[in-house]
């Protein structure tokens, strides 16, 4: 398909130039960029075909040299979950201050097909500079599927992520959890149960976290129960954790995982915080005003987005507030 401008004519596009040229999305993007990973006859033939088709790139990059375009775009798998979405209006403020252009690329899924399309989507130099979502597999397969010479900042999970060559910020979500395990064993609960959310690694920083602390204090750790990022796996997880009569402290993934275990446990009779202490993790904005109010863990994601633009114009970068635990009403110590 080709592109109409603003008196209505056809214009060709990237994708037009790389079918002619038999070459790849991405590699017509390296040719506009100058890059030097592109063998001189493919260039030949690229150069050839866009003056052919009178392909000119967009405006903004040819105000940068050919270079990528002055904006940002956030790859993302969800737009909606509290995290990612705090990310995204980090990412949109900073952009706005320092005059970017701010879009969004939602990964469908972590298949191979719809990781690919998002990959040939944000290598178009109109993409501008990047910024990855990678807390899930989707993100993190993009991540390490994009062409090195696609500048990108990547936010992760705590420690980073094996096999992207790329800066990644992240929140000590790890220790976090340590904590927020640790002022459960010091209320005097005998171990914590843990509802997890999914992960891009097979043991998530918020899980490890966890675990550890126990292993330090001698605890048993018990299995850990995943949950989706929907309302109803978590809550079928409550629901089992409920009927067991020995479970006293749970750790949630996250708020809405809390908010879930939470109506399982009270429609079993389980009083929270009298018979089952609850830590939840992000500090949702209403968390404070639930019944009881949620004990959780506060996580600065909007700042990690802040941060990642920084990053990427080379703006001095302010550290995100580290990860806390922020102790109310759900926890206390067992009867």
């Amino acid at each position: 398909m080709t592109a109409r401008d603003r008196h209505g004519e056809s214009s060709p596009r990237i994708r037009d130039v790389a079918a002619a040229a038999g070459v790849s999305h991405q590699t017509v993007s390296r040719v506009i960029n100058d890059s030097p990973n592109v063998r001189p006859e493919t260039r030949r033939l690229v150069v050839e075909v866009m003056e052919r088709l009178q392909y000119r790139p967009n405006r903004a990059a040819r105000a940068l040299g050919l270079g990528r375009a002055r904006a940002v775009t956030v790859v993302t798998a969800n737009t909606t979950l509290y995290g990612y979405a705090s990310v995204l209006q980090g990412v949109e403020e900073a952009g706005r201050l320092l005059g970017l252009a701010v879009g969004v690329r939602v990964v469908e899924s972590d298949s191979a097909a719809d990781v690919r399309q998002a990959v040939e989507y944000v290598s178009d130099p109109t993409a501008g500079s990047l910024v990855v979502v990678a807390f899930d597999p989707a993100g993190a397969g993009v991540l390490r599927e994009l062409p090195a010479d696609v500048p990108v900042v990547a936010a992760t999970e705590a420690g980073g992520l094996a096999g992207a060559g790329c800066r990644m910020i992240f929140l000590d979500e790890r220790q976090a959890a340590a904590d927020a395990t640790r002022h459960l064993l010091d209320l005097g609960h005998r171990t914590v149960h843990h509802v997890a959310i999914p992960s891009e690694a097979g043991a998530s920083a918020r899980g490890a976290g966890w675990r550890e602390a126990l292993e330090a204090a001698g605890r048993a750790v018990p299995a850990v129960l995943p949950a989706g990022w929907d309302y109803r796996s978590a809550y079928l997880a409550g629901q089992r954790l409920a009927a067991d009569r020995s479970v006293t402290a749970i750790l949630c993934g996250n708020d809405d995982t809390a908010l879930a275990v939470r109506r399982a446990l009270h429609e079993a009779g389980r009083d929270v915080p009298g018979d089952v202490s609850i830590v939840g993790f992000d500090d949702v904005p209403g968390a404070a005003y639930w019944t009881p109010a949620l004990t959780t863990v506060r996580m600065d994601f909007g700042a990690l987005g802040r941060q990642c633009v920084a990053a990427l114009a080379g703006e001095p970068e302010s550290a995100p507030e580290p990860p806390r635990l922020v102790i109310r009403e759900s926890t206390a110590s067992p009867r």
